[in-house]
């Protein structure tokens, strides 16, 4: 498998570089800007999957694909909010969030090696997708939820939600009744159903309320602890490559 890296920020890049390697994947060229991009790819072949970046010191990366007839499959990894992305699942492989997450990486991984006899017929249509950017689809969110209970199924508002969690494989809600209930969602599929200015997912293991949260406390290795309203059943902790994020999103 030959793999490209499209990624303007050094740290970013060697992060996914590591993790990359973590998982046996090994990386062929790391490009930095648009116009690095369309000259390397004007003397090589194509690789078999490039991790995009949408966001490059010099411009948008679907730039280099304007003069470029790309062959490769996708994987993006943008900091850019879902509205954008649902168009990405149409014609990607994957779409990653920065900070990337390693299980997600793993997953998407795991999910192009599947997919790799039908990669001749991954088309990016770029045009459509920076038309989206520009002008976002309205997005709609879950306001309740539903969970079972014995026999009965109980109706939870999004507002008496104050995180949702897994724990032994299994994603639950947490009320502001310091009750939790088990669901048949993962964590990683709540996300696209929450609104993203109420709700942030701090770790792997936890996504809550910003009207929960009644403490935030310095912890080990430059992350940080939440204390939210109605929870003390386990330690939330910010993990330290979502610490900016997090920051940047109480403001």
């Amino acid at each position: 498998m030959n793999v490209l890296i499209i990624e303007d920020e050094a740290p970013s890049a060697r992060r996914l570089h590591r993790m990359l390697k973590d998982l046996g994947v090994e990386v062929d060229k790391i490009l930095h800007s648009v116009e690095e991009s369309v000259s390397w790819f004007s003397g090589k072949p194509h690789p078999d999957l490039i991790f995009l970046d949408i966001q490059l010191s010099d411009g948008l990366s679907f730039e280099i694909f304007d003069s470029i007839d790309i062959k490769s499959a996708i994987i993006f990894t943008t900091a850019y909010d879902e509205y954008a992305l649902q168009a990405f699942k149409l014609n990607s492989i994957d779409y990653l969030l920065k900070p990337i997450d390693e299980d997600e990486l793993a997953y998407a991984v795991e999910k192009y090696k599947n997919f790799k006899p039908l990669k001749s017929a991954v088309q990016l249509n770029f045009n459509d997708i920076k038309k989206l950017l520009v002008n976002p689809i309205e997005r709609t969110y879950r306001k309740r939820f539903t969970v079972k209970v014995g026999q009965h199924l109980k109706l939870i508002s999004l507002e008496d939600i104050v995180c949702f969690y897994s724990e032994n494989k299994g994603t639950y809600l947490h009320t502001n009744e310091n009750r939790s209930y088990l669901m048949d969602i993962t964590l990683e599929a709540l996300q696209e159903e929450l609104p993203p200015d109420e709700f942030f997912r701090v770790s792997r293991k936890f996504c809550i309320n910003i009207n929960a949260v009644k403490d935030i406390i310095n912890y080990t290795n430059a992350r940080l602890q939440v204390k939210i309203n109605h929870f003390n059943e386990q330690e939330i902790i910010v993990s330290r490559e979502r610490v900016k994020d997090f920051k940047d999103w109480l403001s």
